[in-house]
Order: structure tokens, then C-alpha cells, then sequence
């Protein structure tokens, strides 16, 4: 009987994973049964199946929510390689889904969305946009500077050579963002979405800029402003609680702008208006650097998505064709792009590093739960930049003086050694 039972399950498995052509790995189940996707070579991963329920959904309709909420549940384990995993979870999400399984995904989306509207408000609007970087940004401090490090900051890195620590390659694209902009010592420098004020900081700082960040969570509001009073800068640098569509009395006020990260909960509806009032704030000659993350055209906008419903809430990513043209449309000159994806992924993987290092220490700050989504997010969205399906811009905007851009011809200035 019992080996009746491995044989059906092998034929399961095997049929299941026909074609897969990732990293070798293999399935243990909840009664120690394992089964291998190759006898050629050892796995790389091993996916602990700890129910029959959670078998036998890969088996039929899985989508990235269920199987992220297995995870969550802990129904699901990785060991070994987490990386690797989601070459095999893109073999399942490729399968062929029922037209009931497609049915009741696009229900859930429409009952997720209508919900939030419900509570929130219209898509994008400003009080659902502010309740929406709450749920992501508005956990304590502490949960996040164990694997962020010292800058605190909370977007792609650049690194030198892939063995660069953390720090060091966040401190060199904070450098990186400040000499694109060619800021000068009292230039007036706007950070729209500044997280904890690393970017304001290091302007204010090291360029002896005018600095002001606005930001949406009130946490990271508090932080920002204790390591602004902590490194004796309030004279040249603040941080306020503002949405960027409430900057008014701003208008035409900076020279230098930078928005890192941020663009991302725009929404494409709105990144025409979101481009627009970045030409109304910049001075005639000013310059923006705005740097986020697209798409590829050919990798589809999900409606259901696992970050959608855990971790970014109306957090819906555009194309960098979409993403030029509403800047253009609004007025702004393109002046450079630079494509960093494959500075995203290791971000990333030294940010899951982080994670995995510190789990006892953060665990006195958030839920088991929370700390695995975090880690299944931060792992996937490493692995979605490998593949190329998502890039992160850094898109240079120049807003012309009656033609003049004010700019040199060379970038030399850039790349230089200080």
C-alpha cells in the first residue's frame, strides 16, 4: 500500500514538473516522502509541503496568493535556496488555469479593491494613497535598520563590484542621485517621498544644500526628524507630512529635485498630474532626478497580485514607455536614463540576508507573519529582476529656460573620484 501510495504521488510530481528546466530541487512532505525533480545532481532547494490541502493545490490551480499564504502559514517551508524557489513557482503559475480558477482570482481582486475603496477612498486618491504607504512604511524603526544598515535607505543601492557591503553601495548611490543633480552648496533640494531622510541627510551634509523631504508615513516623518536634530542640521534640512499634491506654497521654489522610489504608488492615471506639478516646483533651468521601478512590456500588470494584496496595496507598476511620456507630456525634457537592475537584485539579496540574519532581533518588533511576507517579497522581487520582468530608472528631467538647459555637455562629473 505504501508504496502504491509513493508511486501515485511520483506520477504526480512528475507530470506535475514536465519540462522544468530551473534549478534542481525537490519536495518533502508532511509524512517525510520526498521526491526529486533529478537524480543528476543534488537540489539546490528543498520545498516542505506540510498539509495534503497544500498538495494537492499546486497539483490543480495554483496563483502567487495561495501559495504566498501557504508560506505565510507556514504550510508551505523553504530550505536551502530561497532564490531558486520561484523558478519553480513560475513553472506552476504557467500552467494552463481552469476558467473557474481565472474566475475566482478576478473576483477576489474586485473584492479587495472594492473593500479598500470602501475604506479608504478612490484609487490613488490622497487619503487612500496615505493609508496605503502607512500599511507598508509605518512599522517601527527598529524592524527595518537590522537589515536596511546605517543609510536607512530603502531603495536599490549602486555597488561598485558585487562583493560590496550594503553601506557602502547605498552611500555611493546617494552620492550617485546628489552629482547627477550637480547640487551646489545652498541650492534649494527637494526629496518628494524622502522615507527616513537619508537622501535629504546627505544632501544637506555632505553638499551643504538647502534640503526638505516630504513623506506620507508618519513614522518615517518622526525618524527623519530625530536624525536631522541628531546630526545638527536642522538649519539647512527638514522633513514635513505632506502628499506631493499638496505642495502649493512651493511652487517654483527648488532647484534640484529628487524622487526615489516613490514613483511606484503614483498610478498611471495620475503620473501626468504627479510629472506636472514637478515642472511647477522646479525652477526654469531646475533639475529632477526620478528614479522607480517599471515593468517590461512584455511581463503584464496583475490584478491579484501577492504584493498587491500584502505588501503594496495599489502599488500597480508602469512601463518605462509610460513612464517617459508623461514626464514629456508635462513639459519636461528627458536628459539621461540609466537602467540599475542588476544593482536591484542585490540589493535585495543583501536585504534577505539581512532578514534571515536578524529573525530572533526582529521578532520582538513584528509578527512571524509579517516577517515572512516581507521575506517571500523581498526574495521574489529579486528574483523578478533577474529575470528582467522589472527594472528600476534613474530618468534625469531637466525643465528648459526658454531653451537652455544649463547643463554641461559631458558627464565625466559624475563617475569621477571625489
Amino acid at each position: 500500500m505504501r508504496n502504491s501510495l509513493s508511486s501515485q504521488r511520483g506520477k504526480v510530481l512528475d507530470a506535475l514538473f514536465e519540462g522544468y528546466a530551473g534549478p534542481v530541487f525537490s519536495i518533502r512532505l508532511w509524512d517525510g516522502w520526498q521526491w526529486n525533480s533529478t537524480e543528476d545532481a543534488p537540489p539546490a532547494l528543498t520545498i516542505v509541503v506540510e498539509t495534503p490541502k497544500v498538495l494537492a493545490s499546486l497539483a490543480a490551480s495554483p496563483d502567487e496568493v495561495t501559495l504566498g499564504e501557504a508560506f505565510i502559514r507556514r504550510d508551505l517551508e523553504v530550505e536551502g535556496d530561497i532564490f531558486s524557489v520561484f523558478s519553480v513557482a513560475e513553472h506552476l503559475l504557467a500552467r494552463p488555469r481552469t476558467w473557474r480558477a481565472q474566475l475566482m482570482q478576478s473576483w477576489a481582486g474586485a473584492i479587495a479593491g472594492a473593500g479598500r475603496r470602501l475604506k479608504h477612498g478612490a484609487l490613488h486618491s490622497v487619503r487612500r494613497d496615505r493609508a496605503s504607504i502607512a500599511y507598508h512604511y509605518d512599522q517601527p524603526v527598529e524592524f527595518f535598520a537590522p537589515w536596511l544598515g546605517e543609510t536607512l535607505a530603502y531603495s536599490c543601492a549602486y555597488f561598485g563590484s558585487p562583493r560590496d557591503c550594503l553601506d557602502q553601495a547605498q552611500s555611493r548611490k546617494l552620492e550617485l542621485v546628489c552629482r547627477k543633480l550637480r547640487l551646489q552648496p545652498g541650492e534649494r533640494f527637494l526629496d518628494i517621498g524622502c522615507g527616513w531622510g537619508s537622501l535629504a541627510l546627505h544632501a544637506a551634509g555632505k553638499h551643504c544644500a538647502q534640503a526638505h523631504g516630504i513623506t506620507l508615513s508618519r513614522r518615517q516623518a518622526e525618524v527623519a526628524r530625530s536624525r536631522i536634530e541628531a546630526r545638527e542640521l536642522g538649519d539647512r534640512c527638514a522633513v514635513e507630512l505632506r502628499d506631493y499634491r499638496e505642495c502649493e506654497h512651493l511652487f517654483g521654489s527648488f532647484d534640484k529635485m529628487a524622487s526615489v522610489g516613490m514613483v511606484e504608488h503614483v498610478g498611471l492615471k495620475k503620473l501626468p498630474g504627479y510629472f506636472r506639478i514637478a515642472r511647477r516646483l522646479l525652477r526654469p533651468g531646475g533639475v529632477f532626478l526620478n528614479h522607480g521601478i517599471a515593468r517590461s512590456p512584455g511581463s503584464p500588470a496583475h490584478n491579484n497580485s501577492f504584493i498587491d494584496r500584502y505588501v503594496f496595496p495599489d502599488g500597480k507598476l508602469v512601463t518605462f514607455a509610460q513612464l517617459v511620456e508623461a514626464a514629456e507630456s508635462a513639459g519636461l525634457e528627458v536628459r539621461d536614463v540609466e537602467n540599475l537592475r542588476e544593482h536591484y537584485e542585490l540589493t535585495l539579496r543583501r536585504w534577505v540576508e539581512g532578514l534571515r540574519a536578524n529573525v530572533s532581533e526582529l521578532a520582538r518588533y513584528v509578527s512571524e507573519a509579517t516577517y515572512r511576507i516581507w521575506l517571500l517579497y523581498m526574495a521574489g522581487s529579486a528574483a523578478a529582476f533577474r529575470r528582467g520582468d522589472i527594472a528600476v530608472y534613474q530618468l534625469l528631467l531637466s525643465r528648459p529656460d526658454r531653451g537652455a538647459s544649463h547643463l554641461p555637455l559631458l558627464r565625466e562629473d559624475w563617475y569621477a573620484r571625489p
